[in-house]
């Protein structure tokens, strides 16, 4: 099927779903299994040795690794959807169904080379065309040729040519943006983290931001440091600003799709804190309580056991803020004003974070809810 048919009902669910299903009920059994053993698996997955090197693979990296990828597969297939949709209000029907064979003096060759990408009618000419002529696969003399040709047909636009509405929902965007928002996020996240060391980066003769001057290898030390994440989320919009503005799309549009992503991408590398055993709150006996092995417990706590599993409570709420994200998206598009669900996104995520302080006495706040990222001799962990 060519990209630019008409696109018909989805009878069933996009394929991501049963990889999100699998994921969440995998995590969800994993968590029963520690529930009625108290163990918790090593937050090593797996160690390698490289020229000699030693190099550990983490848990909380791959997790967040497949967050992140899910997301951008969500939003990609949403940005998809969205130009699939604008094209089809843009362009005529007869227009998209006219065979580009019964076109006159159609070139030979570059119409048997289109065919081999299955693009056979006008519709999926300039469907493709529009998203980006080099997705045709034509050298450039015969991309130069038929976009002079297309220029004259009858009922072809020229904005379809030089600017198509329906670019913006290019999902090839998703990809290519989300390595400008990973790059400025880590950015923002270091940033943040050396305006506002942790507790943990006294050992290292961290008291305040000064000292990382004092101590300027300490600055690009994150096997010792780490990541912030409110500056990695004011990084990673700033990288997303950036590409939109290369790109010549619109940012609010596009963010909007992106929390939708990132709600995702939360709840499953939230995770990662189990297999690191942090993020957790004060302790409890409740039957979904989280078992913390005696080298991971606060000083305070080093004879309590059991605590709230905070990690998991912000999992699920991010969770249900995916889907809720995921819904207005896909039913209420055209109803909501660019930068709405962005900011929806925003409020949601800082409910979730205060309700989360409920389960969690001050002094925990303070070294377990910073929500900075810590790189650790252990692994990456989160406070």
């Amino acid at each position: 099927m060519s990209e630019s048919q008409d696109a018909a009902p989805r009878t069933r669910p996009a394929a991501y779903w049963y990889v999100i299903a699998l994921m969440w009920a995998g995590l969800g059994v994993l968590y029963l299994y520690h529930l009625a053993t108290g163990i918790t698996p090593s937050r090593t997955a797996v160690s390698l040795n490289i020229l000699g090197f030693d190099l550990d693979v983490y848990w909380y990296g791959i997790l967040i690794v497949t967050g992140i990828g899910l997301g951008c597969w969500v939003v990609a297939d949403l940005a998809g959807r969205r130009a699939q949709a604008l094209f089809e209000e843009t362009v005529p029907q007869e227009l998209r169904q006219q065979p580009l064979s019964s076109l006159p003096d159609f070139p030979p060759e570059t119409l048997a080379a289109l065919a081999k990408k299955e693009v056979t009618t006008l519709g999926d000419l300039l469907y493709v065309w529009g998203m980006d002529p080099r997705n045709l696969g034509l050298k450039k003399e015969q991309t130069a040729a038929l976009g002079s040709y297309l220029a004259t047909v009858p009922g072809v636009e020229k904005k379809w040519l030089e600017d198509a509405p329906w670019r913006v929902w290019n999902p090839d965007h998703v990809w290519n943006g989300i390595i400008w928002a990973l790059i400025f996020a880590v950015i923002g996240a270091r940033l943040y983290h050396v305006l506002t060391p942790s507790p943990s980066m006294e050992a290292y003769g961290i008291y305040s931001p000064l000292d990382y001057f004092r101590h300027p290898t300490q600055l690009l030390n994150l096997r010792a440091g780490g990541l912030g994440i409110y500056g990695g989320i004011a990084g990673g919009a700033l990288g997303l600003y950036i590409y939109t503005r290369r790109a010549r799309i619109p940012m609010l549009p596009v963010a909007d799709l992106a929390v939708v992503g990132l709600a995702l991408g939360q709840s499953i590398g939230r995770w990662g804190n189990f297999f690191n055993q942090e993020l957790y709150g004060r302790p409890t006996e409740v039957p979904w309580a989280v078992h913390i092995d005696p080298n991971f417990r606060l000083p305070a706590y080093a004879d309590v056991s059991t605590f709230h599993p905070a990690f998991l409570y912000e999992s699920i709420w991010s969770a249900l803020s995916f889907l809720l994200l995921y819904r207005l998206a896909t039913h209420a598009a055209d109803r909501l004003l660019p930068g709405e669900l962005t900011a929806l996104y925003l409020i949601l995520y800082a409910i979730g974070r205060t309700l989360l302080d409920i389960v969690q006495e001050h002094h925990v706040i303070l070294v377990l809810c910073s929500i900075q990222v810590h790189i650790g001799h252990g692994g990456t962990h989160i406070r």
